[in-house]
């Protein structure tokens, strides 16, 4: 992708519809006039005088308890320096959405014009009754270091520079758990660090305190080894310069190293350098976007190191939202007053022993894999470990309390536990997830409409983002001037214009003839057939010349689905196909079936469907909890609704005594569980509330799920199309850019699992 797009890409992100990343919204009703009176005046003098009267109890009647403020001056931000408060905003409140989605934490940030030390740390104390924890963000060195010295001993809230520790913990964890893998003892190594950054210098201090002893250590920075022999060294590098005479660059200081850490700049170590090191190295090369020697050098040059970077893209990728979220939770939930070392100390714990447990299912589909476990290419959990909230808050929790900085006491420990689950339901974690495993192990997909503009670039998206190699078919002239015209560069890709004449297309005429031959179709027929984008995209995914086809972007339902059922057909026991929807919620994911081809199943046909979208679903979530819904609980009113989807239930429960599911029933029943158990305590539903809905006929799905899209502002991802041989799938006329590219990376975890039940 080219510059030019990519910057106007993540301008448009930023601007498009309302300005910014971040907004706030009322957690109270407001609708009426009595609502209004309890929000503000008259009522809010009640909460007010009871803060007066007790302080604490502003964490019982406001935000407080779970609002961090993200506060920056705009110094050093990302690689970019001191570009200014009002230019650091953008991460800021990045960094406010990235607490709200990993750990349910509400963010203000906070950009101010302050550069010295005193002026920003009177500024940030006088905040103090506001918030529940600081979050210091993209401040320089090493006036970093004083202001939050400063601000953790003048205030009783959790202060942290994650810059700092961030890194510091998640590296800290890793390098625990690579030292054990390489039988090395964390107070024998000796440990080659550059760069002596905020980062560098909060790592360093963190491996001392697990164990690493000083004289082991070797520190650079830009000017070169810090040594006691220079004179350019502020107090902060002193502690870490070194004796050593032998010293004279980063080659003579890696000779014999058993660890090298890197926060400095890519490409500064070389392979000659991680020959010399001892046997079995342990390489961090956390600098960004490129670290100080590229995975693959590194792993080139040396069978016997355990690697690590800052990148996704490799594995052990020593990323600070591991962390943060969950250290700020732990915190923010005993009414911490302090983040003090114990619980710095906790949270890399927590964080290395998750790794040595068994991996949920759930993550080892996200990364595409069947046997994720502890070694070297597993030595720190990944970001999408739904038990980071868990066991890392918990942690953290614990040690607040046991240091004596907590001013609340959790006793209930598995409720808390639920607790923290529960916040994971407030988000497109789920998207987030499939896409990750989609990148994975990216599938062609072969775009029918790519004379198109949102085609292509939503092709061009996918393959930048690395979820899928686009296949493109249309008027080859029409595609280069869409692309030509809106400075779309996808490279070397595929294009195909089905008008022309090819061995490949006759090959596909004589399939489809053979096919349908005793169907009404002739040569003559077919061969004019297979010119539609529609069934000669279909024949590239039967033939295996790509693995997905994605269409319907200007064409009907039926036009599009048609051709896929002819030369595709079903998967083997599929009796008929169905329409899923993905509707993204605050209350979290719920899967909407039949919604676009089925118009008024029968009973029989009702179970199909049921099976088929339980067993889809089952690809997303570990444990699909199916309602079959009606007009009618239960019985409670009679009509052919009601009566073929009891039915239907019943036929369910017969033949697959383990899948979850009952009906008939309301949707506020389906996804109340309280107001399910009041009323209904038999149900096997009872406990969690539905997360696929089955819906009676097509025409209660598609009005369901347009009005939740429209009038709930859910966003839906689909129709994801069920029960064909081979992932063909369908876009709503009109589709956006975004819903596209939805469903392509849909339309590649599909082939995955379509490889993978096939390869068994």
């Amino acid at each position: 992708m080219n510059k030019a797009n990519r910057k106007q890409d993540a301008l448009n992100y930023h601007a498009k519809g309302r300005p910014g990343k971040i907004e706030v919204v009322p957690t109270k009703p407001t609708n009426t006039q009595r609502d209004l009176t309890l929000a503000y005046s008259p009522g809010v003098a009640e909460p007010c005088r009871a803060i007066a009267e007790n302080v604490d109890d502003v964490y019982k009647y406001t935000a407080k308890g779970n609002l961090v403020a993200v506060i920056s001056n705009g110094t050093a931000v990302l690689g970019l320096g001191n570009i200014g408060p009002e230019a650091s905003k953008p991460v800021m409140e990045g960094k406010g959405l990235l607490f709200k989605i990993y750990a349910d934490i509400d963010v203000f940030d906070l950009e101010v014009n302050a550069k010295s030390v005193d002026d920003f740390v009177n500024i940030v104390k006088a905040l103090e009754p506001t918030f529940g924890g600081v979050n210091l963000e993209d401040i320089s060195a090493p006036t970093c270091f004083e202001i939050e010295r400063r601000l953790k001993a003048e205030m009783n809230i959790p202060v942290m520079h994650d810059d700092q520790h961030g890194t510091a913990i998640i590296s800290g964890a890793a390098l625990m758990n690579a030292c054990e893998i390489q039988g090395k003892k964390l107070e024998e190594i000796k440990m080659v660090v550059n760069g002596a950054g905020a980062a560098a210098v909060s790592c360093t201090k963190m491996y001392l305190s697990l164990g690493v002893k000083k004289e082991n250590i070797v520190m650079f920075d830009i000017n070169g080894l810090l040594s006691t022999n220079r004179t350019d060294l502020d107090d902060i590098r002193k502690e870490f310069a070194t004796t050593r005479t032998d010293i004279e660059n980063l080659a003579d200081a890696m000779k014999n190293a058993d660890v090298f850490v890197g926060l400095s700049a890519g490409n500064v170590v070389t392979q000659e350098m991680l020959v010399t090191m001892a046997e079995n190295p342990v390489v961090f090369a956390m600098a960004n976007p490129e670290p100080e020697i590229s995975y693959d050098l590194a792993t080139a040059a040396r069978t016997d190191i355990i690697m690590a970077t800052g990148r996704s893209d490799y594995p052990n990728q020593v990323n600070n939202v591991l962390g943060f979220p969950y250290i700020f939770r732990g915190a923010l939930d005993v009414r911490a007053t302090a983040i003090n070392e114990e619980m710095k100390i906790a949270a890399v714990k927590a964080i290395a022993e998750m790794a040595k447990r068994p991996v949920p299912e759930a993550v080892n589909l996200a990364y595409n894999t069947t046997n994720l476990k502890f070694g070297r290419d597993y030595i720190i959990p990944k970001p999408m470990d739904q038990r980071l909230i868990t066991e890392v808050s918990s942690a953290v929790a614990k040690a607040a309390i046991n240091s004596g900085v907590a001013r609340k006491v959790i006793t209930d420990w598995d409720a808390y536990h639920e607790e923290l689950l529960s916040r994971l339901g407030t988000n497109n974690k789920l998207m987030r997830d499939i896409t990750n495993k989609a990148k994975q192990s990216p599938k062609r997909v072969v775009f029918a409409e790519a004379d198109t503009y949102k085609i292509l670039r939503a092709a061009q998206i996918v393959k930048d983002e690395g979820i899928a190699t686009p296949i493109l078919l249309g008027n080859i002239q029409k595609i280069k001037q869409i692309m030509y015209d809106n400075e779309l560069d996808l490279g070397e890709v595929e294009m195909i214009d089905t008008r022309d004449e090819c061995d490949r297309k006759k090959d596909f005429a004589e399939f489809l003839y053979k096919k349908r031959q005793r169907r009404g179709i002739t040569l003559s027929e077919a061969k004019k057939l297979v010119t539609d984008r529609n069934y000669y995209g279909a024949c590239m995914v039967q033939f295996g010349q790509a693995d997905a086809l994605i269409s319907g972007l200007t064409k009907n339902y039926a036009d599009t689905i048609k051709p896929a059922l002819q030369v595709i057909g079903t998967d083997e026991g599929v009796n008929r196909v169905a329409g899923m929807y993905l509707m993204i919620t605050e209350k979290g994911p719920v899967f909407f079936g039949d919604t676009t081809v089925n118009i008024n199943p029968t009973v029989e046909e009702l179970v199909d469907i049921t099976v088929l979208v339980e067993k889809a679903v089952s690809y997303f979530i570990s444990k699909p909890r199916v309602a079959l819904l009606s007009y009618s609980n239960f019985g409670s009113n009679k009509g052919d609704i009601p009566d073929k989807t009891a039915e239907a239930v019943r036929i369910l429960h017969q033949r697959y005594p383990n899948m979850v599911v009952d009906g008939e029933m309301q949707a506020n029943f389906a996804l109340n569980a309280e107001l399910l158990k009041d009323n209904f305590a038999f149900s096997t539903l009872n406990g969690k509330p539905a997360n696929t809905l089955i819906f009676p006929t097509l025409a209660s799905g598609n009005i369901a799920y347009k009005l939740l899209q429209e009038i709930g502002g859910a966003e839906a991802v689909g129709p994801i199309l069920l029960g064909l041989k081979k992932p063909v799938h369908v876009l709503q006329l009109g589709s956006s850019v975004r819903e596209i590219v939805n469903m392509v990376t849909i339309a590649v975890v599909d082939a995955q699992e379509k490889d993978r039940t096939t390869n068994r």
